[in-house]
């Protein structure tokens, strides 16, 4: 039962195949086999169809045939014969199919909508690679981007991805023109900037650019880039000093110091001082940048107080430290003894005196 429940869903569902593709009065062919006439009708246009998209490229070999559909004599043989052959060149995963006794395979229960299943996903595959526009052989000439191209390429990819992602829109097919896509982009951001609080997104930026304007921006950008390029140098020689004082101990230079090499090192080599602030970032940024909140008033401690906070430090011990409460040593005199030791007389050292109290 559960078999013939199976076959059943899977009739159904490459029923509904033929009809998505267009291929209409072809009720239970599968159901008769290989003998049914329609069966091998069927199986002949939708070849046909695959090498006429060029799915399969048919070796003529002295006016090699087509997929017969005559009903004479040996025509399920022939049929049969010449399908198996176009499995292979299509890479059938089916290997009882691509054999050489294709009859007997078909014959079997499930194998005839295996056979149409498969036809049917070549083709819809098939149908859409051909919507795919021809590439430019003058394009395709050209070599590989490498290095910094293909880096700065993959990342435009990404930010691409993630700002569609963001909005909700699905990944464009290949070959689908820039053009499309930022009016699709400027679309759905549209469509979202009212549903936005009022004055949110305002640019920080709010008049037209002129040359002298862009010069000047160029300007803004470069010693941005030298701003963040000075801090990054001190974030790094600090991260440098850190890792360094772990090096000292007694345990680094046995193996765990070559173990924290291993894990720094690889870290510390990607990290580098040169900034990737361009003029993208200054145009895309927003009025709200230019308020300075101080980082104690009360709205900044709304998301950075926690429950430390409430915690109050007991009395510590006093270290000392202050260097008005210190008194330079001064000299002491100390007479000889009696049984000679000690330092001879009218020599004088130098001692601390105690502190005032």
């Amino acid at each position: 039962m559960e078999g013939e429940e199976a076959r059943a869903r899977e009739g159904a569902a490459v029923a509904r195949d033929l009809l998505a593709l267009g291929y209409e009065g072809f009720p239970g062919t599968a159901a008769l086999g290989p003998l049914c006439p329609d069966f091998r009708a069927l199986c002949a246009r939708l070849m046909a169809e695959l090498e006429t998209l060029g799915a399969v490229k048919r070796e003529r070999e002295g006016g090699a045939e087509v997929l017969s559909l005559s009903d004479g004599p040996g025509t399920e043989e022939e049929v049969l014969r010449q399908l198996a052959g176009r499995l292979r060149a299509l890479h059938c995963p089916d290997r009882a199919l691509c054999g050489g006794d294709c009859a007997t395979a078909l014959r079997e229960p499930g194998a005839c909508l295996r056979l149409l299943r498969f036809l049917c996903t070549e083709l819809q595959a098939a149908r859409l690679l051909r919507l795919r526009p021809p590439l430019d052989p003058s394009l395709a000439a050209l070599p590989p981007p490498s290095g910094k191209e293909a880096e700065e390429g993959a990342g435009m990819v990404q930010e691409l991805i993630l700002t569609l992602q963001a909005l909700g829109l699905p990944r464009p097919t290949p070959g689908t023109p820039a053009s499309r896509l930022l009016w699709d982009l400027h679309a759905k951001i549209s469509e979202l900037l009212p549903s936005l609080p009022p004055g949110s997104l305002q640019p920080l930026l709010s008049y037209s650019l002129d040359a002298p304007r862009w010069e000047a921006l160029e300007s803004l950008c470069q010693s941005l880039r030298d701003q963040y390029c000075c801090r990054r140098c001190l974030l790094l020689k600090r991260l440098d000093l850190t890792t360094s004082s772990f090096h000292w101990s007694d345990r680094a230079e046995q193996a765990q110091g070559e173990a924290m090499k291993a894990v720094l090192i690889p870290v510390r080599e990607a990290l580098t001082p040169e900034s990737d602030v361009s003029i993208a970032h200054i145009l895309a940024a927003r009025a709200d940048l230019s308020r300075l909140v101080p980082a104690t008033s009360k709205a900044a401690r709304q998301g950075t107080c926690c429950a430390i906070n409430k915690v109050l430090m007991g009395n510590v011990p006093d270290r000392g430290g202050r260097p008005n409460e210190l008194e330079a040593p001064m000299p002491t005199w100390q007479s000889r003894r009696q049984d000679g030791g000690g330092r001879k007389a009218g020599c004088q050292y130098w001692g601390r005196k105690k502190k005032k109290k």
